[in-house]
This record gives C-alpha cells, sequence and structure tokens, in this order.
C-alpha cells in the first residue's frame, strides 16, 4: 500500500479492498439490537416576520443563552440555518422520544423567548433560499449541487427542508442486516407518504404532498438514489459499490482550498485520477457527503421522513421502531410495503391518497400499532400513535393536507 506526505502525517493510500474492509466493519457492524436515536431538524421562524430569514448569530445566541440541554442532545445547523437536535442512543423508543422531547422544550422556551419558534415542517412554505454557513462543505455541496441536481433543487434541499431521522441498529447478525436493510427500502415510499409534509413553497401549494421529497429526486441519483442489492452480494458490499461509484464532492486540501467537484468517481481516484491518491479519512469523509433515503453508518439511518410539528414528531419515531425491532410487526410491515416499494414519486405527489400507498400505510401503521405495547412503548406514545392513525391514515391523510388547508 503505498503512502502519503501531507506535510503533517504520512498516510497509507485506499484500496478498493479496504473500501469494502471497512463498509463491512464499521458501516455494516453488526450486534445486539435495541437502541434508539433520532436526528431532529427545525426550521427556525420569527412569527412576527415570517419571510424573514433569522440570522444564525441570532440564534446560535438565543441556544447559548439556553444553556446546557437536559437530555445531552447534541446541537448543530444545517446550511439555511435550520437547526438539529441529535440524542444519544437510547435503550428504547419511549426513553429516545422522552430524551428529545426535554431538549426540544428546553431549547423551545429559550426561543420563544426571544420572539423566535421551531417549525416543523418538511420545507420552508414562505422563504427562498438563502445560505448563512460559509464552511467548506457546504460551498462544496453547492457548487457540486449547482451541477449535478435540477434547477435549485440542491440550494433548496441544504438550506430550505427539514427532516426526521431515525437511527436503528444495523442488526443482530449479517442475516438480520439484511432483513432489516430490506425492510427499510421497502417501507420508504409509505413512511415518504404517511408523514408527508411540505406541500408549500414561496407561499404556494407545489401540487405535492412531500416537496421535500420531490427536492431529494431531482439530486444527483448517484449519491441520493437508493442503494440496491441482490442476494447475491448482500447490503454491504451493496454499499460499498455505491460509494466507490459516486462521483466525488469534492478533494480536500490543506484548510479551505479544496477542489470542488474534481470530476472522477471514487473507484477511478483509487485508479489513478487525481493528483493524490485517497486515504481513509478521505473515504469517510466521501460517505458522509452520501444521501440515500437509507444510509449505514454501523447503524441504519432512515432519512426520507418529513420533519413533523410538535406534537406528531413522536409517531415517525414510534412507527420505524416497532416495525424494524418487532419481527411480526416487520413482517407484517414487509408484506405490505413491498408491492408499493417503488412508489417514491407517488408517495411524494399524491401522500397516502394513491390507493395502493393508503392500503400500505394503513397496514404498516396498524401492525405497528399493535406491536409498540411489546416493545415497551409507553401509554401515552401508543395513544398519540393511534390518534395519528384516526387521524390521518385511516382517512388517506397526512399532515400535508393541514398545511394544505392554510395556503389558498
Amino acid at each position: 500500500m503505498s503512502k502519503i506526505d501531507t506535510g503533517r502525517d504520512v498516510l497509507p493510500a485506499i484500496t478498493e479492498d479496504s473500501v469494502y474492509e471497512h463498509v463491512h466493519g464499521i458501516c455494516f457492524k453488526t450486534g445486539p439490537p435495541g437502541l434508539v436515536g433520532a436526528e431532529a431538524e427545525w426550521l427556525v421562524t420569527d412569527p412576527s416576520t415570517p419571510d424573514r430569514h433569522v440570522p444564525l448569530a441570532e440564534l446560535q445566541a438565543a441556544v447559548t443563552r439556553a444553556g446546557d440541554l437536559p437530555s445531552g442532545s447534541a446541537i448543530s445547523y444545517e446550511p439555511g440555518g435550520q437547526l438539529e437536535l441529535s440524542t444519544l442512543p437510547y435503550d428504547g423508543v419511549s426513553a429516545c422520544r422522552q430524551a428529545l422531547q426535554d431538549d426540544l422544550d428546553h431549547v423551545s422556551t429559550a426561543l420563544d423567548a426571544t420572539g423566535l419558534t421551531l417549525t416543523g415542517l418538511g420545507l420552508d412554505p414562505v422563504r427562498t433560499p438563502r445560505r448563512q454557513l460559509d464552511l467548506p462543505r457546504y460551498l462544496a455541496m453547492e457548487a457540486f449541487f449547482d451541477v449535478h441536481a435540477r434547477a435549485d433543487a440542491g440550494r433548496s434541499m441544504m438550506c430550505s427542508t427539514a427532516g426526521l431521522q431515525i437511527c436503528l441498529d444495523i442488526g443482530r447478525d449479517t442475516t438480520d442486516a439484511a432483513k432489516r436493510w430490506r425492510l427499510a427500502h421497502a417501507l420508504g415510499p409509505v413512511l415518504v407518504a404517511a408523514f408527508a409534509n411540505s406541500p408549500v413553497a414561496a407561499g404556494r401549494r407545489t401540487g405535492w404532498r412531500s416537496t421535500r421529497q420531490a427536492i431529494w429526486a431531482r439530486l444527483d441519483p448517484g449519491r441520493c438514489a437508493p442503494a440496491r442489492h441482490d442476494a447475491r452480494t448482500g447490503p454491504a458490499d451493496a454499499w460499498a459499490a455505491y460509494a466507490l461509484d459516486a462521483r466525488m464532492m469534492c478533494v480536500r486540501g490543506e484548510d479551505t482550498d479544496w477542489s470542488y467537484d474534481p470530476g472522477f468517481t471514487l473507484r477511478e481516484w483509487i485508479a489513478g485520477a487525481g493528483e493524490r491518491r485517497p486515504t481513509a479519512d478521505d473515504l469517510e469523509f466521501h460517505l458522509s457527503t452520501l444521501f440515500p433515503p437509507v444510509r449505514p453508518r454501523g447503524w441504519l439511518e432512515l432519512r426520507m421522513i418529513d420533519a413533523q410539528d410538535h406534537r406528531w414528531w413522536p409517531v415517525p419515531l414510534a412507527v420505524v421502531t416497532a416495525l424494524v425491532e418487532d419481527p411480526m410487526a416487520g413482517s407484517a410491515a414487509a408484506a405490505a410495503a413491498m408491492p408499493v416499494a417503488g412508489r417514491w414519486r407517488e408517495a411524494a405527489r399524491y401522500g397516502p391518497a394513491d390507493p395502493p400507498l393508503r392500503a400500505a400505510v394503513r397496514a404498516c401503521l396498524a401492525a405497528a400499532e399493535r406491536a409498540l405495547p411489546g416493545i415497551g412503548a409507553d401509554p401515552a406514545l401508543c395513544e398519540l400513535v393511534s390518534t395519528f392513525i384516526d387521524r390521518y391514515a385511516d382517512r388517506g391523510r397526512c399532515p400535508a393536507d393541514d398545511v394544505i388547508e392554510e395556503f389558498p
């Protein structure tokens, strides 16, 4: 293996084999399942001036005044000034829900005192995209998607969208991991439809229930489309191939001297493209720039769910956890979801008003509802899920329908 002198350290160059080793050993690290985590993004708005872009410095000052979060969720900021709360991993869905609720309440109270609000929508309904972070990563991302996305989808994704990402263990062993991987992908359109919550942009209806999902579909498919696999290769090999065949978003240099969109894939870089060979650090960074709806990071990260309002956000957390963690619920959900596993566009456009998706949404959420007590969900969370099902899933509706009614 060749060595690379960076001026500070001598690092080994990676090979295709080492990419596969990393993916198998790190991205698909198996073990006893049961841990649950969440990453909740929120639009930050000023209700007195809905079209005002809240300056990031103003938001950060308010968050700093709030002090330490009671449950220790990490606070971060997206390029457009969206706020993200990322929980620790918890043993069970109720513990995760309570931790995120406590931290959300803490931050919300502090922001309310300054006239700011955390808004749970998948897409900003009024303001146009405006990037506020100038970190090299986001400069590279913007430059890349300006070329490899349709219209302004890249900037909209970065600066105007918000999602709820749910994180669950990879699985007990490789067999369990493959089962969970297949189920998570099959559930994708069902979850998009059930929790669609982004039907408005620039003050007008877009014609989509989940415009956020429609935006993601306009981005570079080599890094944003679902990763596929078959029974011969398995999910780890499929993910390694996905990473190798994805274009490099950038090649990092010293400080801010980065080469944006260098014009080759990771596989081509390893084979000799570029001015230097990639290292393990380059591989880890490259993996962080891949955004499929299901991403393996040592756990499964489900990324296709729109942000939800303050009442409903625990529902997708509970539903996904129940379907993945409970074997009977998972089997029922797989049977219901497989026939609509390819209906991503229909899910984004129509939500559960699409008849095949409506049937799948109702079956999957009913399976989750039955399973929740058995995985330790508290009665209040179970009741909230039942209320959501009655209000939305059983009526072929989703949260986006409520938003649509507020706009002409």
